[in-house]
Formats: structure tokens, C-alpha cells, sequence
């Protein structure tokens, strides 16, 4: 594998389409998930230069840091809290545009405007989500939603 990513073009579609198959190459033949959501994190921070993307893996009854690029976060969230625990929760991505007005926010950082998480899925189970943060608002669209569902299959 290349010790670089490769991004071409200027559409978020066009970026997603050339750092996926990279990715999927990266993480393909390495059975260790820590790796993997480490390189994953790393590699969509560069490709989009997101301000927070990371992992939080399910522990018990609480979601629970995992690897990640960014600033500091908050270490433990609980299950139907804040835009991560509801992802976990009701089995399905969220797409925040303002961070502000969703009910329950866990603010780890006051400059996150707009959010996205994705779990993912081992069978049925949930074993933890994709988490992105943008210190921007409406950063976060369909797009977003289909390639990172796509990229989470591969975890």
C-alpha cells in the first residue's frame, strides 16, 4: 500500500470516489480494527480536512473513545445521548446540520456546527460508529451519507 493517499478532483463526490478504493486497500489483508480506524480516521481527516473524525467503539452500555484525528473529545457516551448515543440507539445515521438545535447535544467541543455519525455493523450488532465533526453548519449532506454507509461496510 502507498504511504500516501491519492485524492483527484475537487467535488466531494470526486474526492469520496478516489479515497474509498484507497482505503478499502489499506485496511484489506489487516484483521486488527483498532489499525483500521485509525488509518480510516487519518485518512478522511486528509482527504477533507474535517475538524474531528473518529471512532467510538461500544463498551457495555456506553460508547467509548476510539481512535480518532483531531482535538481532544469526550471520552464516554451513553447510549440515546447526544448525536452519537442516538445513532447507536435508534440503529441509524445521523446528518446534523446545526449541532446547536439537536435535542441533547454533547457539546465536546464548542467549535463542532454540524455533525455526522454512522454505525457500524458486524451482522446485526452494533460495535460503534464514524463520527465527523465540522466547526462549520450544513456541512453534511447525502453525499456524505451514501459514501460513508458505503466506507462503514468495510470496517
Amino acid at each position: 500500500m502507498a504511504e500516501n493517499l491519492i485524492i483527484d478532483g475537487t467535488s466531494k463526490t470526486d474526492i469520496y470516489e478516489s479515497l474509498l478504493p484507497q482505503i478499502k486497500s489499506l485496511i484489506s489483508g489487516e484483521d486488527n480494527l483498532i489499525a483500521n480506524l485509525a488509518n480510516t480516521s487519518a485518512a478522511l481527516k486528509t482527504a477533507f480536512n474535517f475538524f474531528w473524525v473518529g471512532f467510538y467503539l461500544v463498551d457495555g452500555d456506553e460508547l467509548v473513545l476510539g481512535p480518532f484525528q483531531g482535538p481532544i473529545a469526550c471520552t464516554r457516551i451513553k447510549k440515546g445521548r447526544g448525536v452519537c448515543g442516538t445513532a447507536w440507539q435508534k440503529e441509524e445515521a445521523q446528518v446534523v446540520p446545526d449541532v446547536d438545535a439537536f435535542p441533547g447535544h454533547i457539546a465536546c467541543s464548542s467549535l463542532s456546527r454540524s455533525e455526522i455519525v454512522i454505525p457500524l455493523f458486524k451482522g446485526e450488532q452494533i460495535y460503534g460508529v464514524l463520527d465527523i465533526d465540522s466547526e462549520h453548519l450544513n456541512t453534511f449532506d447525502a453525499t456524505d451519507l451514501k459514501y460513508l454507509e458505503e466506507l462503514c461496510t468495510y470496517l
